[in-house]
């Protein structure tokens, strides 16, 4: 008998559907060659402080830093888990080889492994690694079944992030509520939690401490079109009208007539942080709430993996896409310019070498059922349009730059003819009309522009326009998760984005689950669609003077040596030997500070039962999948 472990009851009756196994058990299917069970996401845990020894179960700074000699797992204390575990322990004692279908990530692969560890498992193992749950993709993905063995580096990734998180959440959360905290609060401290809530406070910060300046502008209106002087801005209203009054009596002139023709690629197809930036924008959704409707749509088939950080198809997918179009029946008008034509192939859409395990999130090409919730159609509709203007040609214009003068003083001004929609004809209507890549072109660029001669002369009429300096805008989820992304880093350009992605904090599963946690701890709130540091936030940041534990680059260069051992080419062993020497450190450096310094934290959720709260926050770290301690 083949034993299929799959990480969800939902997932385990597709499977058990297609592998014949049509007899129901609690707890699994069975049929004539195959057994199919289930976990229900994480069934087992890392040890707690206290199971290693009774010393640590109290907190007390005499006791840190707590670094067991081998770190174990324990099946967490849950009667239902329990039951299920044991289905699973026994149905591997009777099978001759077992198939782990666990999600195809690197969590997936450490909740299917610890359940196997902690079954003792000894029979032969495979992995099934699939990109969609449709029929074809599970059908496929059986005959293409991995060896147990070339997973081994996605497991070791995972457990150091696990391990990892461990050491500086149990460890750096106890040493700072014990040194600094008062009332019995508890500081919650985190490996990928404090860079992110520092990103945020220094954001608050900034807009906080911000002057704002004014000064003048000089423009000048010639033929219904505005111009803008060349020269500096003007700090005063005197300096500005002087200027404005001495030209006005003079005439126009145009210098030069510049026109450059240009292209536009599609946008790129959608990496999960992608997407949740975007379901913000468009439609105010929350991380959390975006990862849960993709979620949703892929265990139903209708889109791809979701938990992926590439925007890059492989090019295998790419004699796929005609049957994938075809199946999206409900935007026939928006695919009859496509009928009759090879598709196009563009490398910034087709690259295997941008692509590991995963590739974008796309179609399935499967229908969509009457059902559907209205999110969820929305969402969809966001990731079809970007799948199918990615075969559109580019769009094509013609960039307008006109100059002139009058007197001494230059003036400019640019705008932009559309010559053919190309792409942007897809998102003319539906849940897309703007695509992102417009968001950010400055109005001026796209006015239509009268037909300027070099040379023509008229009058003119100046103003001084008011402006005043601006603070940065406050984050919200969808530019938080950007930040994330590039570690803190300001990046619109997607090319750029892409080359940070190595080194952002967290992992695309992961970060909308961290936010979350600054929600609950009540270190952030979200005003509309803004996020804010509440006072706790900023005294915790402020507090911590360590620059390892809250500097979003120094977080981002750990999270790129998780990437490089999933990859096999960095050790587990020198990950965790630095984790250990920097807890190390850490616990030493604030030992030795004697500046008394304490923070009266806002009571919040997780800190209004001190006593019980402390020990709930020692067994509960990274039981959820995508928290982390």
């Amino acid at each position: 008998m083949i034993l299929c472990i799959t990480e969800k009851p939902s997932v385990g009756k597709d499977i058990a559907r297609i592998l014949g196994a049509d007899i129901s058990h609690p707890g699994y299917m069975e049929g004539p060659e195959y057994c199919v069970t289930w976990t229900f996401g994480h069934l087992c845990t890392l040890k707690a402080p206290n199971d290693y020894t009774p010393a640590w179960r109290h907190w007390a700074l005499s006791t840190l830093p707590m670094i067991p000699p081998r770190f174990s797992i324990k099946l967490i204390e849950d009667k239902g888990i329990e039951q299920q575990f044991n289905v699973i322990k026994w149905l591997i004692t009777q099978a001759d080889e077992v198939i782990n279908c666990g999600d195809a990530g690197q969590e997936g692969e450490l909740i299917q492994r610890w359940v196997m560890q902690k079954a003792g498992c000894d029979k032969p193992v495979k992995r099934l690694w699939i990109n969609s749950l449709t029929d074809e993709a599970i059908r496929d993905g059986f005959r293409n079944l991995r060896t147990h063995e070339s997973m081994q580096p996605l497991y070791e990734a995972g457990l150091c992030r696990a391990i990892g998180d461990w050491v500086l959440g149990m460890n750096a959360t106890r040493l700072y509520t014990l040194k600094y905290a008062s009332d019995r609060q508890i500081l919650s401290i985190g490996r990928v939690q404090t860079p992110t809530l520092a990103i945020v406070v220094g954001r608050q910060l900034e807009i906080d401490n911000f002057v704002p300046t004014d000064y003048r502008e000089l423009k000048t209106l010639y033929r219904d079109t505005l111009f803008s002087a060349t020269c500096k801005a003007f700090k005063t209203e005197q300096e500005a009208q002087a200027l404005a009054t001495q030209i006005g009596s003079q005439e126009f002139q145009i210098d030069d007539v510049a026109r450059k023709k240009g292209k536009e690629a599609p946008p790129k197809l959608f990496d999960l942080t992608s997407l949740q930036v975007e379901c913000n924008r468009k439609f105010g959704l929350g991380a959390e709430a975006t990862l849960k409707t993709i979620q949703s749509l892929y265990e139903k088939k209708l889109t791809t993996y979701p938990r992926v950080d590439t925007t890059y198809l492989s090019n295998d997918i790419y004699p796929k896409c005609g049957s994938i179009l075809n199946g999206m029946t409900q935007y026939g008008e928006l695919l009859t310019p496509l009928r009759g034509k090879k598709l196009r192939k563009s490398s910034k859409v087709f690259d295997s070498s941008k692509v590991t395990d995963h590739h974008a999130i796309i179609p399935t090409g499967q229908p969509l059922p009457p059902t559907l919730g209205d999110t969820e159609r929305k969402v969809f509709d966001l990731i079809a349009r970007r799948f199918i203007a990615a075969f559109y040609p580019d769009c094509t214009f013609e960039q307008i730059s006109v100059k002139g003068h009058t007197g001494k003083t230059g003036f400019k001004t640019s705008g932009k003819v559309i010559m053919d929609l190309g792409w942007r004809t897809v998102f003319q209507s539906g849940t897309q009309a703007r695509p992102e890549t417009a968001e950010n072109e400055e109005e001026g660029d796209n006015r239509v522009l009268p037909a300027f001669t070099p040379g023509e002369s008229g009058p003119h009429t100046p103003k001084v326009v008011k402006k005043t300096t601006q603070p940065p805008k406050y984050y919200t989820e969808g530019t938080l998760l950007k930040a994330m992304e590039t570690a803190g880093a300001t990046v619109d350009d997607e090319d750029l984005r892409e080359a940070l992605k190595a080194n952002g904090i967290g992992r695309p599963s992961t970060r909308a689950a961290i936010i979350e946690t600054l929600y609950k701890r009540g270190y952030i709130r979200k005003e509309r669609k803004s996020l804010r540091a509440t006072e706790a936030g900023i005294q915790l940041i402020s507090l911590i003077k360590e620059e390892l534990l809250k500097s979003a680059k120094l977080t981002g260069i750990w999270e790129g040596k998780l990437r490089e051992i999933e990859r096999g080419t960095y050790s587990a062993t020198e990950f965790i030997d630095q984790i250990k020497k920097m807890i190390c450190a850490i616990t030493e450096a604030v030992m030795l500070d004697t500046s008394n310094r304490r923070i009266a934290a806002q009571q919040t959720p997780a800190a209004a039962k001190p006593a019980r709260t402390r020990k709930r926050a020692d067994n509960t770290g990274d039981k959820k999948k995508g928290a982390t301690a």
